[in-house]
């Protein structure tokens, strides 16, 4: 069997295929075999190679989401902002990619799977801890943070992201309300008054919060 020279192209295209057939018919209704149907001659065993399963899939789509329209490198070169206001802009702009928060709500449900649940821990670890703790820092240096604790409030925004998932930690929307009171009464506290009213609403508004109204 001839080698795959370029398999970077053959995950690029597993990767188009599948965001396309989770945004139109819902994870859980599209197979592996549907995502086969739509690769244009490739097998099973050519996903196989690269993924192990759908969840690996949906994992690697939602890292390659978040690095195609990173909202921190977006704010970074702003001059404008302060290190506090940016991480403001960074968590609207995220919010404000219609397909990136799709597939996010898509991804709720498997959180009750733990291994999804940790492999999602870990990216954004990963992931969103470095990008965090700079803003912080320069926070601290223009003055609009005062905190000691750039790294530990890093990684709290993260672990509260999964506070904040109700399939996770189940509520109602009444509760969801006294958690972003907590987090923004907290996080003043401690030097760090990065949510106000407008992050609140839009927090709020998230698929997977204003759903528990229904």
């Amino acid at each position: 069997m001839a080698r795959n020279k370029y398999p970077e192209v053959t995950v690029e295209k597993i990767l188009e295929v599948s965001q396309r057939l989770f945004l139109e018919k819902g994870y859980d209704n599209t197979t592996i075999q549907d995502i086969v149907d739509e690769l244009g001659g490739l097998t099973k065993g050519a996903i196989y190679h690269h993924f192990k399963s759908k969840d690996e899939i949906m994992d690697a789509l939602g890292e390659k989401m978040f690095r195609d329209n990173n909202p921190f490198e977006a704010v970074k070169k702003r001059t404008d902002l302060t290190g506090l206001q940016k991480m403001k802009m960074a968590i609207i702009l995220n919010q404000s990619d219609k397909a990136q928060v799709e597939i996010t709500r898509q991804a709720v449900p498997l959180l009750k799977n733990p291994h999804v649940l940790a492999r999602m821990i870990e990216t954004n670890r990963r992931l969103l801890c470095p990008y965090w703790q700079e803003l912080i820092e320069e926070g601290q240096k223009d003055g609009s943070i005062h905190t000691e604790y750039a790294k530990e409030l890093s990684e709290l925004l993260v672990l509260l992201d999964i506070w904040m998932i109700p399939s996770v930690f189940p509520a109602s929307p009444q509760e969801i309300e006294r958690r972003l009171a907590f987090i923004f009464e907290m996080f003043s506290k401690m030097g760090l008054p990065m949510y106000d009213q407008e992050l609140r609403d839009m927090l709020l508004s998230l698929p997977y919060f204003s759903e528990l109204n229904n």
